[in-house]
């Protein structure tokens, strides 16, 4: 039986995508930090919501019997690790407050849960609209 996500679901998981992203981007341009050091950072989060979407397409992708290959899964789980290794890497080595380092690690992790949902619910409502 194919379901619709919910509206009150699909409003949750735009709201957690843009609260971590804006956040995190915010708390960048708020701090006094160097230009290359908010440039890593950024990447990262970038580089993170690129990985988890991808990781999340081939996931279901190979749930509903499609092809994907090993490498290009292989390759998702690992940019996804990777960008979180990352952050944890340049958040113990940062010289902020560890309080800063909660809230950027808080807001990571909200922003690619909220990209993780938004695929989920832009995948299953697109196999809904041609179930119809």
């Amino acid at each position: 039986m194919i379901q619709k996500t919910s509206n009150a679901f699909i409003a949750a998981s735009w709201v957690a995508l843009a609260a971590g992203t804006i956040g995190f981007i915010v708390g960048l341009a708020r701090a006094e930090m160097l230009l290359n050091e908010k440039g890593y950072y950024f990447t990262v989060l970038m580089f993170g919501l690129f990985a988890v979407v991808s990781l999340q397409k081939s996931v279901r992708d190979r749930l509903e019997k499609l092809p994907v290959t090993d490498i290009y899964y292989g390759i998702c789980w690992f940019g996804t690790l990777l960008s979180i290794v990352l952050l944890v890497v340049g958040l113990w080595n940062a010289t902020i407050l560890p309080s800063e380092k909660g809230f950027y690690a808080f807001a990571f992790l909200l922003a690619l849960f909220g990209a993780i949902s938004v695929q989920k619910n832009t995948r299953d409502n697109m196999n809904f609209s041609q179930s119809e």
